[in-house]
């Protein structure tokens, strides 16, 4: 079986319409590929049990830790240990983000809110 490509950012334009809803890409072993446009700030979280990573396809965005800020600009990648709060936002209009975390992550992390997604679509080429 030959597996199918996908051009990342032009799937996400055509099917994603919400920002901060993230989308699967692809399953690698106990972990998802997952991608979202980004919004102007998001909740406040954490995650206990996992790490979360992040790569900009296109825009910018900051990530903001209760001691400090990190901005990613299109290329760029960061690793959120686990257990360490932060907060995902744009410094461009809907940024295309890249996320990297293991199937049980949620969205929200350890704060349940409206922005939870559980239920997860998938990107299609």
């Amino acid at each position: 079986m030959v597996p199918e490509k996908i051009n990342i950012v032009a799937a996400a334009d055509r099917q994603i319409s919400e920002v901060f809803d993230p989308h699967v890409v692809g399953d690698v072993n106990d972990s998802q590929v997952k991608v979202a446009k980004f919004g102007a700030e998001f909740d406040w979280h954490s995650h206990a049990r996992e790490d979360e990573a992040f790569l900009v396809l296109r825009g910018r965005i900051a990530i903001d830790f209760r001691d400090g800020v990190v901005e990613l600009r299109e290329g760029e990648f960061v690793v959120v240990p686990r257990g360490v709060e932060h907060r995902p936002r744009s410094l461009t209009v809907e940024p295309v983000v890249l996320m990297f975390e293991p199937t049980t992550t949620l969205n929200t992390g350890d704060s349940v809110s409206a922005r939870t997604v559980s239920d997860l679509k998938r990107l299609w080429a």
